[in-house]
């Protein structure tokens, strides 16, 4: 038996508080790992947010929602490029408001501010127009594309309950989408059934047997449309944030095979106006409390197996589009690489970030297209970091965070 090396490049985070030198002994533990993550970790998110979405009496959004997004630009088509490939989910609050302009549906109306909507906007469309041009851009891009469909339609909120939604869910117009698709040849990785319905909720929720049974439906319906195996979708639930016992009993109802992969929301630095945002970014002992979440999910995948394991489908660190002047900062690689690196240890197969585009968090400036910070340690991350992930121990001060992988595989290459 003999133990071959291998080139394992290793993020370093030195936080702003060390403010004198110190010597710092780190061993990398190379002979087995202790994780190992998806070939396309790195994601990033698009959302349906409108122009008029505003939060702290500003609106950050502008042009930069799925619906009208210009593709055209050749600075947003190569910041996708150099991924080579990049994974995209398409969804967000707004995705469980959303009708698809196909078989039945007839009218194709536009998100508009609603006092009484969801989120404060009526139900919105996506016309199969729009869908052309989205996958002509995906694929010109390279991208593997996750798609969050409607976990809504058909139900109605409870009269007795404010923010439950009861009845089942009605797969109809899904149906059709997918047909669509198909037809089109239009290649979709996965499906995520629904954003943010778990739990207490964000804006709606779904008591967790219900959805446990509707997600049923969702594999059953996706393997009766995608007839070839490994052309088949995975599918993705339940995309919101960690509730153990809401977790185990969607799994529980819903039985091993059902869902592919386990997916959950990071907001750690809750909402964006917080003006205590800066120091919580530079504080490791406030950043080491979501560790509590990794280790959570991680357990429940562990108990109920799903073939991909958890992901992390969306995280954009402050709620609510970001805090403005932090989050697109250099400031934030500190709290955005840590996730990373910590989501990694906990064996996550995949980060999405809130998001490529728009709001405060957005890797691209929202009219410019230039890249933020950000955006340049995702990129270095998916050129440089493996799939394996090592053990590190280290003696200096706690304050400072170090990560190692086994070096990404190039071709030609053992």
């Amino acid at each position: 038996m003999y133990f071959k090396f291998t080139f394992c490049p290793i993020i370093l985070l030195l936080w702003a508080s060390l403010s004198f030198a110190q010597n710092v002994n780190v061993v990398i533990h190379g002979a087995a790992s202790i994780a190992k993550t998806d070939d396309n970790f790195v994601c990033v998110t698009l959302d349906w947010w409108p122009a008029e979405k505003c939060d702290y009496n500003q609106c950050p959004w502008g042009k930069a929602g799925i619906l009208n997004l210009d593709l055209r630009y050749g600075a947003l088509i190569n910041a996708i490029k150099a991924f080579n490939p990049l994974r995209i989910k398409v969804g967000g609050s707004l995705q469980d408001n959303m009708v698809y302009k196909v078989g039945e549906v007839s009218s194709c109306p536009n998100f508009m501010k609603r006092e009484d909507g969801l989120f404060g906007f009526s139900q919105g469309c996506l016309s199969m127009e729009r869908w052309d041009q989205l996958n002509r851009f995906f694929n010109h891009t390279g991208v593997k594309l996750t798609f969050g469909l409607n976990a809504l339609f058909g139900r109605n909120e409870s009269k007795t309950e404010k923010g439950l939604w009861i009845g089942d869910w009605q797969p109809q117009n899904t149906r059709d989408f997918m047909q669509y698709t198909i037809s089109k040849g239009y290649k979709v990785d996965s499906y995520e059934f629904g954003n943010q319905l778990s739990g207490s909720g964000m804006g709606a929720k779904v008591d967790a047997k219900q959805y446990g049974k509707d997600v049923i439906v969702l594999k059953n319906l996706v393997k009766e449309l995608y007839v070839h195996p490994e052309t088949q979708p995975k599918v993705l639930g339940p995309g919101g944030f960690y509730e153990e016992k809401w977790f185990n009993t969607f799994l529980e109802v819903s039985g091993q095979g059902i869902v592919d992969g386990l997916t959950h929301h990071i907001y750690n630095l809750g909402p964006g106006d917080d003006p205590n945002m800066m120091n919580k970014i530079l504080d490791p002992l406030y950043l080491n409390q979501v560790s509590q979440t990794y280790k959570g999910v991680s357990d429940v995948v562990n108990k109920f197996r799903p073939q991909l394991g958890a992901w992390v489908s969306e995280s954009g660190g402050a709620l609510n589009g970001g805090r403005k002047d932090v989050s697109r900062t250099f400031a934030d690689g500190f709290w955005y690489l840590d996730q990373m690196g910590m989501a990694s240890t906990y064996d996550q197969k995949v980060f999405c970030r809130q998001a490529l585009i728009g709001g405060n968090y957005g890797l691209l400036n929202a009219t410019t297209f230039v890249p933020n910070p950000d955006y340049y340690g995702a990129l270095l991350w998916h050129r440089l970091m493996g799939t394996t992930v090592l053990a590190v121990t280290k003696e200096s001060d706690p304050n400072l965070r170090v990560y190692a992988h086994c070096a990404k595989k190039k071709p030609g290459f053992p």
